[in-house]
């Protein structure tokens, strides 16, 4: 084989060795995976605009010039500038006495800190509008948009030097998001952990590949193999998104109860539910989904009053450590996770895994 099959033009695009994207909430993960021939994104969405900003500082100071991206949420929906206590009191009384049964029937504690989720930007638009500017500011080299569209932000940020990805769970927003000009599409099948569309990720990668020109598609949704990986380049893609497979990674600053669970999870431990953000959402199982799944159960609520209904449920099970409540998003692909890898041999043995496979098809070495 001639050329290298996993060199694409996702690789030029960012001058990558391998275009495997890692979707993490921890830095290290970043700088192991970018440092390792990658790519990574940090999910910021929880965090200050300080805090934002000492983390692009913190990346830089670990990969040098090497390019990594950043990730915000930026729902549509979101109020504008409502306070907090304004939020809560938009909790129909209905959900509160249904979250509280909740709370009962499990003996789920109170939370022992302070939830970060109040500075969410997808609480409201002022928060994510300052998590923006502090990205412009600093010139992240990459900005992700994880959920809704980045269009407003693109002539600022190709100003800057800065590329924009987007992600889709449907064709149409793909077309939306092309027109307004964004670098990258992440085509994201109904497969993947946390906000997710409904379409499967073999649906939704080669409709948007048809359609994007020049423009590199990355498939996301169960991407956690080798396999995976030439797979998604035989769809048209450019490369992969991945994200579950770095949250039981040896760097990843997951509590351990949640690398145990993650590791001993199949692709029946995950479940598709609007009852963690109002949004729909891949996460593992737990008392929570599973309540709000029954048929008493209310209607959930939209963004972002039903992630300030779970919020403290979900602060009180971390604190607590509580094993039995504890969840994380998680894709259908989390049953190829068996152990506790460095970043980079998850990288090296993902690449690996590929080429073997265009080598068993071809007969020819690879690369």
């Amino acid at each position: 084989m001639a050329k290298n099959p996993l060199h694409t033009k996702f690789c030029d695009l960012l001058g990558i060795e391998y275009p495997i994207i890692a979707f993490t909430h921890c830095k290290d993960v970043v700088a192991a995976v970018v440092n390792a021939g990658g790519f990574a994104v940090l999910g910021e969405a929880m965090h200050t605009p300080d805090e934002i900003a000492a983390d692009i500082k913190w990346i830089r100071s670990r990969v040098g010039s090497k390019p990594f991206g950043i990730d915000l949420v930026l729902p549509a929906s979101a109020p504008t500038a409502d306070t907090l206590e304004k939020l809560l009191a938009g909790i129909p009384e209905e959900h509160r006495r249904f979250a509280q049964s909740i709370k009962e029937k499990y003996n789920v504690p109170e939370p022992k800190g302070q939830q970060a989720l109040h500075q969410w930007g997808g609480l409201n638009q002022e928060i994510a509008r300052k998590q923006l500017d502090v990205i412009l500011e600093e010139r992240a080299p990459v900005f992700v948009s994880g959920l809704g569209s980045p269009a407003f932000i693109i002539k600022a940020a190709h100003e800057r030097g800065m590329k924009i990805f987007g992600l889709i769970g449907k064709t149409r927003q793909a077309k939306r998001e092309l027109e307004a000009g964004v670098d990258v599409i992440v085509a994201q099948g109904y497969d993947a952990a946390g906000h997710t569309g409904p379409i499967g990720t073999f649906s939704i990668v080669p409709e948007v590949a048809a359609i994007a020109g020049d423009v590199p598609v990355i498939a996301a949704g169960g991407v956690t193999t080798g396999q995976h990986l030439a797979a998604a380049l035989c769809l048209g893609a450019s490369g992969v998104w991945t994200g579950t497979l770095w949250l039981a990674s040896r760097e990843s600053d997951n509590d351990m109860i949640i690398k145990e669970k993650l590791i001993a999870a199949t692709s029946d431990d995950t479940v598709y539910s609007k009852s963690v953000s109002g949004f729909p959402m891949r996460v593992l199982r737990c008392p929570w989904t599973e309540e709000w799944a029954k048929p008493e159960a209310p209607r959930t609520l939209g963004s972002p009053y039903q992630m300030l209904l779970s919020s403290d449920y979900i602060q009180a099970a971390n604190d607590h450590r509580r094993a039995d409540l504890m969840f994380e998003a998680a894709g259908q692909g989390v049953a190829f996770i068996t152990a506790m890898k460095p970043a980079r041999q998850i990288v090296t043995d993902m690449v690996e895994e590929a080429l073997t496979v265009f080598e068993n098809l071809t007969g020819e070495a690879a690369g």
